[in-house]
């Protein structure tokens, strides 16, 4: 294979989603049509290497001249909450439920002794600094239901608690578990039953 393409090949291979052998499919593919595929992608990239950064202040995907970003900006948004989320892309899906009305901190992923990802690596000192200075009342935990995700959630659970916020602690909690919509008991694995049950809830009349 040429040598070029290689390159093409195994960078597109890096990317989530993407094997090798969809990978070599898409790199022919923008070679194949360069003036409708490829050339279009090389100026997208571009702009996206030269306008897109992380929100100074959440830590959120925005651009240079809107920085801190949308979210953090909107003066109608609850400054007393905090949803604490691992990646920027968390933000995006919790946006679209609509539920929250707070502002975003982003921890930039979650304790992995595997990965080598320790508190070092994580947005925690911001996170303390921010609860601290911004007077938050609320700190909402969304973040994964795996090992790692707990481990991180009991770990900031324990060290904010006696966080103060404006004088205050802050109050920690964290997304239910539950049945997914549109599931049933039968289609639930024992992890999730559990959880469901420990966390369950009064019906509303």
């Amino acid at each position: 294979m040429l040598q070029p393409l290689e390159t093409l090949v195994r960078t597109l291979a890096h990317l989530p989603g993407l094997g090798r052998r969809s990978a070599g499919r898409a790199a022919l593919a923008l070679v194949r049509e360069p003036e409708r595929l490829l050339d279009p992608l090389v100026l997208a990239l571009r702009d996206a290497r030269a306008e897109i950064v992380c929100c100074s202040r959440c830590g959120a995907f925005t651009v240079r001249s809107a920085n801190p970003c949308g979210l953090c900006s909107d003066a109608t948004r609850d400054g007393a909450a905090l949803c604490v989320v691992e990646e920027p892309a968390d933000i995006f899906t919790i946006e679209s439920s609509g539920a929250f009305r707070g502002r975003y901190h982003v921890l930039g992923g979650k304790l992995s002794p595997v990965r080598h990802v320790g508190c070092e690596k994580l947005r925690i000192e911001e996170l303390k600094d921010r609860i601290a200075r911004e007077g938050i009342a609320e700190v909402l935990l969304a973040l994964s239901t795996d090992m790692e995700g707990d481990a991180t959630a009991g770990y900031l659970a324990e060290i904010l608690r006696t966080w103060p916020s404006a004088g205050a602690p802050v109050r920690v909690t964290r997304l239910a578990f539950g049945l997914p919509a549109d599931s049933g008991v039968a289609y639930s694995d024992p992890l999730t039953l559990r959880r469901a049950i420990a966390h369950r809830c009064a019906v509303a009349w």
